[in-house]
């Protein structure tokens, strides 16, 4: 697993939101959270770690994140030799260099697909991914250990759903229990932070696949899907009570961005 040379994809391709108030809708990265767009905060978690080599799969609006990086502190801007594919080595005073890779996967390729745009950047060697809306403070450390251990395609990281809603037990139509934050501990969503082998691609059969649908599905069939189950903080940024939820968290310190 090439230490900390290992590259982080992220998913930053989707459709824009309205979940910031703006009255253009923007790529759902960049809603701010403490000022700085949700990506941010993902590639200093990772960075945090010692993993600074990234690659942002673009797709919707794409100017606007590789302008934010763009205004940023930076020393070094090249265009390499992928048609699609700009760098950016990002350097911050507080920070290690950040490298980044900005690849145009289209506007209407699927989470899969994306990845399969990735194919030549990525070079045969194993990645973590992870999407551009969700934030936990989950260990990499142990996640890369855990994939190593394993020997198969894919590593998820497996986290409990966030109680969004009250919820009600039912005998007939008569109530006999309520939740207000039900604790779905005994039930697991996919939390993003994956880890991945070259040849997890092999399960992605074009740019219309979406990552949670065939390529996973195919995976498990064949066992090579395995689940890093992470009990600590972890929230995707779905709603605008989760963009509140989140700012409120930052202010109260950020659980990720510590570890």
């Amino acid at each position: 697993m090439g230490g900390n040379k290992v590259k982080v994809v992220i998913l930053a391709g989707g459709y824009g939101t309205r979940l910031a108030e703006n009255s253009n809708s923007i790529p759902k990265p960049m809603v701010a959270i403490g000022g700085k767009p949700i990506l941010w905060h993902i590639m200093n978690y990772y960075s945090s770690w010692g993993f600074t080599e990234f690659i942002l799969a673009l797709g919707y609006k794409a100017e606007v994140i590789k302008s934010y990086f763009k205004e940023q502190n930076l020393t070094k801007l090249n265009f390499d030799i992928y048609s699609e594919v700009s760098e950016i080595i990002y350097r911050q005073d507080s920070l290690q260099d950040w490298n980044i890779k900005f690849v145009d996967t289209g506007l209407d390729t699927m989470t899969g697909g994306r990845i399969l745009k990735l194919k030549e950047v990525l070079k045969d060697q194993a990645f973590m991914l992870t999407y551009g809306d969700g934030l936990g403070n989950v260990n990499i450390k142990e996640l890369l250990q855990f994939h190593t251990s394993h020997n198969k395609s894919v590593s998820v990281t497996a986290v409990h759903p966030p109680a969004r809603f009250g919820e009600l037990s039912l005998d007939g139509n008569t109530v006999v229990g309520f939740q207000e934050k039900p604790q779905l501990q005994d039930s697991w969503i996919n939390g993003g932070f994956f880890v991945m082998e070259p040849d997890f691609l092999n399960f992605i059969p074009n740019l219309e696949t979406m990552l949670e649908g065939e390529p996973l599905q195919a995976a498990v069939k064949s066992g090579q899907l395995m689940a890093f189950p992470h009990e600590g903080f972890w929230l995707g940024m779905d709603t605008k009570r989760d963009h509140e939820r989140l700012e409120k968290l930052y202010k109260e310190g950020a659980p990720w961005l510590h570890h």
